[in-house]
């Protein structure tokens, strides 16, 4: 199939979601979420914490490991004017991790509110650290489309990690139409996140518990990790009435060589939790085809919105998981960073590495709820009609979930 046959009509996508289902705070227990089964086509309800049940046993569950970040900083002109900076992604240091350790100045790729009164000079924050008086300083330096790059100065003794968890708010998503609240700094985040980096949570791992995880292991399941930051894009509707014409953002991933040995032995029984997880698993398939092609993962080179689809359809999952393995593995590679921004469509979509999906209810017309499409086909409008007529609430706080297996 070539870029030019590439046609989605968005519109074929969409369903009315009224705003009272739409779940705007979290449950007081996390697994207590009704979770909907499909399964080969049937459609059945349980409860969250009755999953490892509905699992084929001995899966492999791959949780995203990354932690939201409180991503939007309140800030004022010498003025007064009120100027909101939401930190995207840095941009020098341009690694995450540097970025968080960086102390006394930084530069990131920021959406800014009231950027028009905006034109010069700096905005700011005074606040007190530990007795002292101090401040933050923020300065436009540069311009990308709809993004600006802002440096960072500051005067207290804290990196930028400790700056963000001092000064910044929870990002929660729009559609809640609400500010962030005190609940939000821990519910809005999964009991398995580790790594900085996210402006958005990988909500499908929201209902897990450490109690549930330890149950399901007893119970024979077991556990791996990747990283992928998830970007603002997330929250970006679909506006092209062709959806092929969409243009993905870019996320960042990273993935240890102990956890690709993992998938390795356990291809075949992969569960993904999350769309998150899904985009970072199948695009290894990718990383793995171009060092078939080319000796190396050219992981300095995002994946491409459709270079999955340009593999050849008898490259199998585990084809990519040995070569993937092979490579890092003789290069003594721990691990490997990488972007994507690969697009899972109902346009024959192969999925190499994932077996199952666990997810939440996504917005309509959104790229998550294509690729929902592309794991059960037209089925994807039976699981939502089921949903809309029993009492399942959606998206990032849903009460309810959806496993696709």
């Amino acid at each position: 199939m070539t870029k030019m046959e590439r046609h989605i009509a968005i519109g074929d996508y969409c369903y009315d979601l009224p705003d009272e289902r739409i779940a705007k705070f979290p449950l007081a227990e996390r697994s207590a979420s009704k979770l909907l089964v499909w399964h080969g086509g049937e459609i059945g309800e349980s409860r969250f914490s009755k999953i490892g049940d509905m699992l084929p046993a001995g899966q492999l569950l791959v949780f995203n490991n990354t932690k939201v970040i409180r991503a939007r900083i309140i800030m004022h002109k010498p003025s007064g004017a009120r100027i909101e900076v939401f930190c995207l992604e840095p941009h020098a240091p341009a690694d995450y991790e540097r970025a968080f350790a960086v102390t006394g100045s930084c530069e990131w790729s920021c959406i800014v509110g009231n950027v028009k009164k905006w034109k010069e000079g700096y905005v700011e924050i005074n606040f007190e650290y530990e007795g002292c008086d101090e401040y933050l300083r923020a300065f436009l330096v540069g311009e990308e489309g709809r993004e600006r790059i802002v440096r960072f100065e500051w005067s207290a003794p804290l990196s930028f990690g400790q700056l963000l968890e001092h000064l910044g708010r929870i990002p929660i998503p729009p559609y809640l139409n609400r500010e962030s609240e005190e609940i939000d700094n821990t519910r809005y985040q999964t009991v398995y996140s580790k790594f900085e980096g996210s402006v958005a949570a990988p909500t499908a791992g929201l209902h897990f518990t450490p109690e549930l995880i330890e149950e399901m292991t007893q119970c024979g399941f077991s556990f791996e990790e990747v990283t992928l930051h998830v970007g603002a894009g997330t929250f970006l509707p679909v506006k092209e009435e062709d959806a092929a014409r969409h243009p993905m953002h870019t996320e960042h991933f990273e993935v240890r060589r102990t956890t690709v040995a993992r998938l390795l032995e356990k291809w075949g029984h992969i569960t993904a939790v999350g769309t998150t997880s899904v985009r970072t698993l199948e695009s290894l398939a990718a990383l793995a085809w171009r060092i078939r092609q080319t000796g190396t993962p050219l992981a300095d080179r995002t994946i491409g919105q459709w270079e999955l689809y340009d593999i050849p359809h008898d490259f199998t999952g585990r084809d990519a998981l040995e070569v993937l393995l092979d490579y890092m593995t003789s290069h003594d590679l721990d691990r490997l960073k990488a972007a994507t921004q690969i697009m899972i469509t109902p346009l024959g979509y192969e999925f190499r590495i994932v077996s199952n999906i666990i997810t939440n209810f996504h917005q309509p017309s959104s790229t998550l709820l294509l690729l929902v499409a592309a794991y059960v086909g037209s089925d994807w409008r039976r699981i939502y009609d089921y949903a809309l007529t029993h009492d399942f609430r959606f998206l990032s706080y849903g009460d309810s979930s959806l496993l696709m297996r």
